[in-house]
């Protein structure tokens, strides 16, 4: 490889160690699986976050295909100290899509590494590499008639099980807690040894898949949002198919309903009636998957008045708050679990419930209805044509599943989103007890004074939840530090103790989640 004057080097890296490893990687790997021209690195450099492309810009990427490949390039980035950023399919919109989360870093690319190794349609679980895709397990599924359902995020089709569990994503079926359906990691450490979490150590074992805990400390959670490991194999559970599936939407009217709608959906998902994460979706995150800002509204510049607002509402058929669930079982089962819903529904005296019979193929209805089913698409991307420009951040925090939280929540969010000239476009997702304040921080990535603006927007958002003791579960890559600073000194102190000893030469993704040996704090 010649040497380039506009070569992007890794921190602290000389260009001629550099030019060494590279030349190394060339020769284990083959040409063909390690990029370093402009041309080939571009794809993984195109982000959607408030600063310039060059800040997460990569200096090479390498795809792999094996363990033993991987082992070979940890041994050759160990010998030259040069930082690795691994990803699984790449496309982690909103979060930092593919690009490393510091300039430099070596994009290690597992989407190759795509076999369904294993699925048990007896005990309901799966075993997969980092490359595969839910719509190709679900097409897996469909081929081989295993009655078995699958939970995602949206959009869904090209995003992974391996991938989005280990960001401790969330999706839309009973089994939508991704990380507490996750049952054995094969993880590949900065070492080069292979450690198999659970019961995955043990010679001979054939329960992987069917109990979490093994023996002593289970190290599994320690292994997401982290940079510990490589992680090239994961087991989870699915979720039979069931007999009946019966989804539905609740309409309210006004935007002050939502402490209300939270203190009604409470009780039915901590008792089950409803057993999967309820979603509470606000008129713009359903007009925005269906349709852009300026289709059919003259808008000025900055936010969207609740005159417009209301206009649309009407326009689209859409309630202020758009609520979505589903209920699964035997027909008694739903019937009966029905009855509650409508009966709780009419105690409210408010919500116009819409059942799949009344919505049919209507759009985001049937989008809905299909995540809550274990069906993947790519609908939800409408999103990013609302406002348009390519500027995508999410702002995810989490609290009680409290109507009073969540009202607290949506004023303070769209106050400061509409300060900024931004809309509010969000979601609150309901779990067992907790609840996800899920906001897409829309913006023109190409206009440089609304980049400006998102970024101040999302800085203040951290700032002012925080003075709340509002934290996010999940950050894009440029604000992770910042994210990390929240959560304490002493937790801070305990991950890079762990780093330390696993990844003393500090080779594996420096920087991720705030957690990086060359950072004071």
């Amino acid at each position: 490889m010649k040497e380039d004057k506009n070569m992007v080097l890794p921190k602290g890296v000389t260009q001629e160690n550099f030019l060494k490893a590279v030349e190394q990687l060339t020769q284990l790997m083959g040409n063909d699986n390690v990029l370093v021209s402009t041309e080939h690195i571009l794809p993984y450099t195109k982000i959607m976050m408030s600063v310039d492309n060059a800040e997460h810009t990569p200096s090479a990427v390498v795809t792999a295909t094996t363990v033993e490949q991987i082992q070979a390039i940890l041994k050759i980035c160990n010998e030259y100290k040069i930082p690795i950023w691994t990803i699984s399919t790449g496309r982690n919109f909103g979060y930092g899509s593919a690009a490393p989360v510091e300039r430099g870093q070596i994009i290690l690319d597992l989407k190759k590494m795509n076999k369904i190794i294993h699925v048990d349609p007896d005990l309901c679980t799966a075993l997969v590499e980092p490359g595969v895709t839910y719509q190709q397990l679900y097409d897996y599924l469909q081929e081989n008639n295993i009655p078995l359902m699958l939970s995602f995020s949206a959009p869904s089709a090209i995003a992974g099980p391996l991938g989005n569990t280990m960001d401790r994503g969330v999706g839309y079926t009973p089994y939508g807690e991704h990380f507490m359906m996750q049952c054995g990691m094969e993880v590949v450490l900065a070492n080069g040894e292979v450690l198999r979490t659970g019961m995955g150590g043990v010679q001979g074992d054939k329960a992987w898949q069917v109990f979490k805990w093994g023996y002593g400390p289970t190290l599994d959670g320690m292994f997401t949002q982290s940079n510990y490991g490589i992680c090239t194999k994961m087991g989870f559970w699915l979720m039979p198919k069931p007999p009946v599936y019966k989804p539905f939407e609740i309409q309210f009217s006004e935007e002050s309903d939502i402490s209300e709608i939270v203190e009604m959906i409470r009780p039915l998902r901590i008792a089950q009636i409803i057993p999967n994460s309820v979603v509470i979706a606000n008129i713009l995150w359903e007009a925005a998957t269906c349709d852009t800002r300026r289709s059919q509204y003259t808008m000025e510049p900055g936010s969207t008045s609740d005159e417009i607002l209301k206009q649309i509402q009407k326009d689209k058929n859409l309630g202020a708050w758009n609520v979505y669930a589903a209920l699964y079982g035997t027909q008694e089962q739903v019937d009966v679990n029905w009855n509650i819903v409508k009966a709780a529904v009419e105690k409210l005296g408010k919500g116009k419930l819409i059942t799949q019979e009344e919505a049919g193929n209507t759009q985001p209805f049937k989008y809905r209805a299909e995540l809550m089913s274990g069906v993947p698409n790519l609908q939800e991307f409408g999103l990013y044509n609302w406002r348009g420009g390519g500027g995508s951040m999410w702002f995810a925090p989490v609290t009680q599943a409290r109507g009073s939280e969540c009202d607290k929540q949506k004023s303070m969010a769209k106050r400061i989103l509409n300060k900024h000239g931004l809309d509010y476009v969000g979601e609150f997702i309901v779990g067992w007890r907790d609840m996800h304040h899920v906001i897409d921080v829309l913006y023109n990535r190409a206009d440089p004074e609304e980049t400006k603006r998102a970024d101040a927007c999302f800085n203040e958002l951290l700032d002012e939840f925080e003075k709340e003791g509002y934290a996010v579960y999940r950050v894009n890559t440029h604000f992770q530090e910042r994210v990390a600073q929240i959560y304490g000194p002493v937790k801070r102190q305990v991950e890079h103790a762990i780093k330390r000893a696993l990844d003393p030469n500090n080779i594996l993704a420096p920087g991720k989640c705030g957690i990086d040996l060359t950072n004071n704090f």
